[in-house]
């Protein structure tokens, strides 16, 4: 039955999960689950198992809204640690499945303060380790244009939204007193300067699969970025 494979995937969706105890007495291990079903494995060889682990990343993203006047598009979460009790903050949230980086951006400020915007490029990202599951974390800082000034929260998250001027926004304490935060400024500062360029996105096709994907890279001619933010 198995002459050739070394290695067996079973899926179970939700209405067959009485098979899962079946299936861990004759060896599968967990691989991952789903909201629909839990995916087992099986390595047939008496050697170290080569089957892909289960995904090892989440991926967020913050928004860095910034209009004509200087100021900044912030929020106040309602539910947050103490250390970020009453700070201002960006926007952020996570991507959804198959949700590409700046789509994901736009819509996480969209749905937080109602304000539209355009995305401009990644001026950085932030790479952390055992965070929440033990996966680990990448997270985007996106520069984004706004399209439209009127704030309109998300109530079940959001407790509040405002316009704040960047210089009141870099001074609050919880920025000041933390390395990361400071040098996030201090780059979207740059950008804002034109004295840096972040990473624009550029739709390709590979040969290698076939597929469609977004290639996120500083272009080398100035001609063909507009590192104009505001």
């Amino acid at each position: 039955m198995f002459q050739g494979k070394k290695g067996v995937w079973l899926k179970l969706p939700v209405d067959r999960s009485e098979f899962v105890p079946i299936a861990v007495k004759e060896g599968f291990k967990y691989h991952h689950a789903e909201e629909a079903y839990v995916m087992m494995t099986y390595w047939i060889p008496e050697e170290p198992c080569m089957l892909p682990a289960n995904a090892s990343h989440q991926v967020g993203v913050g928004g860095f809204v910034i209009n004509d006047q200087m100021e900044v598009l912030v929020v106040q979460e309602k539910y947050c640690g103490s250390s970020l009790d009453g700070a201002w903050k960006l926007p952020t949230g996570f991507i959804l499945a198959s949700e590409e980086i700046f789509s994901g951006a736009t819509r996480e400020v969209k749905e937080e303060t109602g304000v539209d915007t355009e995305f401009v490029d990644v001026v950085a990202f932030r790479h952390a380790h055992n965070v929440a599951f033990q996966k680990s974390d990448l997270f985007f800082i996106c520069m984004l244009r706004p399209t439209s000034n009127e704030i309109k929260i998300d109530e079940t998250e959001i407790q509040a939204a405002r316009w704040m001027p960047l210089e009141e926004f870099v001074k609050q304490p919880f920025i000041q007193e933390d390395h990361m935060f400071q040098k996030i400024m201090d780059i979207c500062i740059q950008r804002l300067r034109k004295c840096y360029c972040g990473l624009t996105a550029h739709n390709v096709i590979s040969r290698f699969d076939g597929r469609r994907s977004t290639l996120y890279y500083n272009v080398s001619e100035p001609e063909d970025v507009n590192c104009d933010a505001a």
